[in-house]
């Protein structure tokens, strides 16, 4: 965390390597997942500065495999505006898993089956890795340099981000001193895992690991830092340049799109923040800054299921009162937790299955095997153990007839409900 040009909190907690329990620390190397794409995106707009290419270019122009798409502009892919499908919902089906993908295979795949847009661009924003993927594919054409090298050349080096780079684990397996894998939990379990590991070469992370601009770029907190620092002061970007990045633009429909170049945006009176979020085999990052406060949030993690505080990080970044956004777990015995288990059911077809592990309840159904982990806060309340600390709570009622209630609650809102049969 720094305010006004100067770091006032830096620690660094837990296991780098589950494997040799190596510690992490303030220099350890992160997969940034999707922050990775503010990088991306400003490679295009140095691109552009050098008169290679302009924001309102189709994107047949350097892709012309994609010329079905006549109509989705650069502009489009920068702020999710094209309709084009996310590789991660596409792709899968259409691809040899035990092979590694990398961009010239999802735009085969794209011009191979020609598929319709999702929505005409720019009437709508909607979120979609692909469109990064597809701008750094543009970054390789225009510039006649390979990703990586480009991102290093125009962007790593100049900043002095010593510790930045890209880098597909899979495809080009190498040596990284201080170097945090990303964990997942084992299938039902509380033993943390290697994502491949649980699903060996059919796991995501393997067969789309060569796929870049959207995700792996590694780096560290004290680069990542200077990068921070560099926007603000806009050192390799001009202040033009970087309110261009940073604009609140519209739909076709009229509709405010909260997002810039790589970056999501919060803009109003009194209030101006960019930065992104990201999450990607195992690790979870997150990026924030507030021009208004110059206030820096930078926080790296390799769990899958790490909990960020984004809500109470803006109330501090805004101003604005602090409200409890994680529990505390509390000890229960064994008995105490297994008292909540059991089978629960209502009138409409939902059937809810609850057992007891390791002084946590896991919840599935007859038809998915969920096993979402959910730890005690009060002695009839638990909160789920979910990707970036994601709301969910199991709130059990005993009735007067020693029937037991459950009831499942998203961001305190009813989604599920059941009975159990008194024990």
């Amino acid at each position: 965390m720094a305010e006004k040009g100067k770091v006032i909190f830096k620690k660094s907690y837990g296991i780098a390597n589950e494997d040799t329990k190596a510690p992490i620390n303030e220099k350890t190397l992160y997969e940034l997942a999707s922050c990775s794409k503010q990088f991306t995106a400003t490679a295009i707009v140095l691109l552009k500065r050098e008169g290679k290419l302009q924001y309102t270019d189709k994107i047949s122009k350097y892709l012309p495999e994609l010329g079905f798409w006549n109509n989705v502009t650069i502009y489009d892919l920068l702020r999710h505006t094209s309709g084009i499908p996310d590789f991660l919902a596409y792709l899968p089906g259409k691809w040899d898993h035990s092979k590694i993908a990398d961009n010239n295979d999802l735009i085969k795949a794209f011009a191979t089956h020609k598929d319709t847009l999702q929505f005409a661009p720019k009437s709508r924003h909607s979120y979609s890795n692909s469109n990064y993927i597809l701008l750094a594919s543009i970054v390789e054409k225009v510039s006649g340099k390979k990703f990586p090298d480009f991102l290093s050349d125009k962007i790593f080096k100049p900043l002095k981000m010593n510790n930045t780079f890209v880098y597909c684990r899979h495809k080009n397996p190498k040596k990284i001193d201080n170097f945090a894998y990303g964990y997942v939990l084992e299938d039902g379990g509380f033993k943390k895992i290697l994502l491949e590991n649980s699903e060996p070469e059919t796991s995501e992370v393997y067969y789309l690991d060569a796929i870049v601009g959207t995700s792996k770029v590694h780096s560290n907190a004290e680069d990542l830092y200077k990068w921070m620092t560099c926007l603000k002061r806009n050192t390799l970007l001009t202040k033009k340049e970087f309110d261009e990045m940073t604009e609140i633009t519209k739909t076709s429909n009229g509709r405010d799109i909260p997002y810039g170049f790589g970056l999501d945006l919060r803009k109003g009176e009194n209030k101006f923040t960019f930065g992104h979020t990201g999450s990607w085999d195992g690790y979870n990052t997150f990026m924030s800054h507030d021009m208004i406060r110059d206030r820096t949030f930078i926080i790296l993690q390799n769990f899958h299921f790490g909990a960020v505080p984004y809500t109470n990080i803006f109330q501090i970044m805004e101003g604005q009162p602090l409200q409890l956004q994680y529990h505390k777990k509390i000890a229960l015995s064994d008995d105490e937790i297994a008292q909540y288990t059991g089978t629960y059911t209502n009138g409409e077809g939902e059937t809810h299955i609850i057992t007891s592990k390791e002084k946590h309840l896991l919840y599935n159904t007859p038809t998915v095997p969920w096993n979402m982990r959910f730890f005690p806060y009060s002695d009839h309340e638990f909160k789920g153990i979910r990707q970036g600390g994601a709301d969910a709570v199991l709130n059990f009622t005993r009735l007067d007839n020693g029937d037991v209630k459950l009831e499942m609650l998203q961001n305190k809102q009813v989604v599920g409900s059941g009975v159990r049969k008194g024990k």
